[in-house]
């Protein structure tokens, strides 16, 4: 891979994503050291962090390069989304109307509800029992 690279970070639920992608690649995915659809394996999980390459037609222009930790298998994907996406709009701010049109600048805000005290989870009760 070249020296040029555009960076993006991206985060989602307990996961965070470190993004390089590198103009003038062959569309060549590396996930952590390891090839993209190895380290993937679910169906369509590497199609949907792609898909803001895919809005802006710049499919196998870009090599990108990610260093991700924490959270699960679709946290990851997410954060990996997320990165491309700042990646990108670092690379040509005009794209920013199609990627907003997608969705994809947004951070999924959603995370983990902390445990309340006396209860046996976020939200669930114990069991009542009148006797």
């Amino acid at each position: 891979m070249s020296a040029q690279y555009y960076e993006g970070i991206g985060r989602r639920k307990s996961a965070t994503a470190r993004v390089r992608l590198f103009p003038g690649g062959t569309g060549n995915l590396v996930i952590n050291d390891k090839d993209g659809r190895e380290y993937l394996p679910r169906e369509g999980d590497v199609e949907i962090l792609l898909e803001p390459l895919v809005k802006i037609g710049q499919m196998n222009n870009y090599d990108i390069s990610v260093h991700v930790n924490g959270g699960g298998i679709s946290g990851q994907r997410d954060a990996i989304r997320l990165g491309v996406a700042r990646a990108l709009l670092k690379i040509d701010p005009e794209v920013r109307p199609s990627l907003r049109e997608g969705d994809f600048l947004t951070r999924d805000a959603r995370i983990k509800e902390r445990k309340k005290p006396g209860l046996k989870r976020a939200r669930k009760a114990p069991t009542y029992t009148k006797r």
